[in-house]
């Protein structure tokens, strides 16, 4: 299976996405790009037998919630994410789908929504960690240990 080229998902994709909704930081970048690279392998926009949707595979029910219980308390978020997006009003989660910026800065709402700090930029180990607690879930299929050379791609992309 070929995707996107994991170089230029980072610049073109994730960094701007990122830094036009004011949510940047290179945490945050590689944290997204592992994050994107991890769930669908640059690849895969709808999950197979399953509900998972975009770059980032975030169900439609993880999407609303975002909304309804976080954004929609955070008026300049949510704008900033809208206007880098070029959407309006509150997108449906099948957005995700095809635009892949929205879709990096949902999984970025999902990790705002956690009080631990991101890890150091450049620890891979503790990216991957820091997904499979706060993203994957305990329940998921994430693996840290085996992800953790994903994220070190991530960070060298």
């Amino acid at each position: 299976m070929t995707g996107l080229n994991l170089s230029q998902f980072k610049s073109l994709i994730v960094r701007p996405a990122l830094a036009g909704a004011r949510l940047g930081g290179e945490a945050a970048v590689n944290l997204l790009t592992g994050t994107c690279l991890v769930e669908s392998g640059l690849s895969w926009l709808e999950q197979i037998k399953g509900p998972a949707l975009g770059i980032a595979q975030m169900e439609p029910a993880t999407h609303d919630d975002c909304w309804v219980n976080y954004l929609r308390y955070q008026q300049d978020t949510a704008n900033h994410i809208l206007a880098t997006c070029g959407l309006s009003g509150l997108p449906d989660a099948s957005v995700m789908i095809w635009n892949l910026r929205y879709a990096v800065l949902m999984a970025r709402v999902k990790y705002l929504r956690v009080p631990a700090p991101l890890p150091d930029a450049n620890n891979a180990d503790a990216l991957s960690a820091y997904h499979k607690q706060h993203y994957n879930t305990a329940l998921g299929q994430a693996n840290a240990s085996a992800n953790t050379s994903l994220f070190q791609q991530a960070i060298n992309a």
